[in-house]
């Protein structure tokens, strides 16, 4: 178990270092996920599941192979190094890069076979020109912007830039899509892209234009916006057993869970200032127990004196500011030894700590949560499924 392990000693058949700070990432969880998602749609539906960003802060790689072994249809990658990164591991499957890419860098597309975005005629030219060049084939989606006013050709005008591309004898239209902008919050705005998007996609029909691959479909789109699924869903933070909104009904369960120990315990006075600026004086005699995790591990400086730890399963705050390698927290007459175990993120006897509540406390969203959790936190894996 975790918890009897000693500072430096193996987990899962995995060495965590000789700095006692890691986040535990639950594949069976995951698993759990993937299945509950697959039930919301039809069995002529594909899934894009989204693992930019170290796949959410849980692992690239990781959690790429387990999602192959699940049987998922396609990988969604931000940039060409994700995608590189995720072929020299094996990863099979396709993989959509989900942003644009500069036309200096088209080369390692077909080196690694990895799907681009488009959403202008230049790329899309440089692109078949290149594929020309090469004798090669490229397929490629179709970005469009039916209101999250960030990358894609307006859904005024993709018309003609599906067409025009059409024309090209080296790329392939594999793929058309679009985003959601708030799809948590706005539902009549959310409901008209669908509609803009839907209305293209018949003027295309119309005319003829048969595009293979349709997607729309966030994690909130899945969930309450079945006309958004087309024929692919696109699903990132559910899987990873988060919400994008409170009350919402499936039961997920959370892949990550974040830990550390005690390494070290001491007994001060009434009126002892804790870290830098004293934010935080005891008002009472207390034990003061400082863990090896800070913002510079990704772990938001904005909750000092807010987030709750649970510490032999009960809740305590952090106490003071938090450092960049370092928290402290006050736990008042309890005993609390060097080496125990400390649970940052998920559960430890009946009670937990959610990714929700840690962004709730820190003004954000649980994505910046995760994603934010650096790279000296190594990720090991659980195989058994929990709660």
């Amino acid at each position: 178990m975790l918890k009897n392990a000693k500072l430096n000693m193996p987990i899962n058949n995995h060495r965590i270092g000789y700095r006692p700070t890691w986040a535990q990432i639950n594949l069976a969880n995951l698993e759990h996920n993937f299945s509950r998602i697959k039930k919301l749609i039809s069995a002529r539906t594909k899934i894009l599941v989204t693992v930019k960003a170290d796949a959410y802060g849980h692992g690239l790689i990781l959690i790429s192979r387990r999602l192959e072994l699940c049987g998922v249809d396609f990988l969604g990658v931000a940039s060409i190094d994700e995608g590189i990164k995720l072929r020299e591991a094996g990863i099979k499957v396709p993989i959509l890069i989900l942003g644009l890419i500069l036309k200096s860098d088209i080369l390692p597309l077909f080196k690694y076979n990895l799907t681009t975005s488009v959403c202008d005629e230049e790329l899309s030219r440089a692109l078949n020109r290149k594929a020309s060049l090469l004798r090669k084939k490229l397929n490629v989606h179709i970005k469009v912007d039916t209101g999250m006013g960030r990358i894609g050709i307006s859904h005024y005008d993709a018309y003609r830039l599906v067409k025009k591309i059409c024309s090209f004898k080296h790329l392939n239209i594999e793929g058309i899509f679009t985003h959601f902008a708030f799809a948590d919050l706005d539902k009549k705005f959310t409901i008209n892209q669908i509609d803009l998007f839907g209305k293209l996609l018949q003027k295309l029909a119309n005319q003829g234009i048969k595009i293979p691959l349709v997607h729309a479909a966030n994690s909130m789109g899945v969930l309450d916006y079945k006309g958004s699924h087309f024929n692919m869903i696109r699903p990132g933070l559910v899987i990873y057993g988060l919400y994008p909104k409170e009350s919402l009904a499936i039961n997920l369960k959370p892949v990550l869970s974040l830990k550390t120990k005690a390494i070290f315990v001491k007994r001060v006075p009434a009126g002892f200032g804790i870290s830098y600026g004293h934010d935080y004086i005891t008002k009472k005699p207390a034990t003061i127990v400082t863990l090896p995790i800070g913002y510079g591990d990704g772990y938001p400086r904005n909750l000092s004196n807010k987030a709750p730890v649970l510490i032999r399963g009960r809740r305590f705050k952090v106490c003071g500011r938090i450092c960049m390698d370092q928290i402290m927290v006050d736990v008042g007459n309890t005993s609390v030894r060097v080496g125990d175990e400390v649970v940052l993120i998920g559960k430890q006897g009946r009670n937990r700590i959610t990714v929700e509540e840690l962004a709730s406390l820190s003004n954000t969203i649980p994505y910046e949560i995760v994603c934010g959790l650096g790279s000296r936190i190594p990720r090991i894996t659980n195989f058994k499924e929990d709660d």
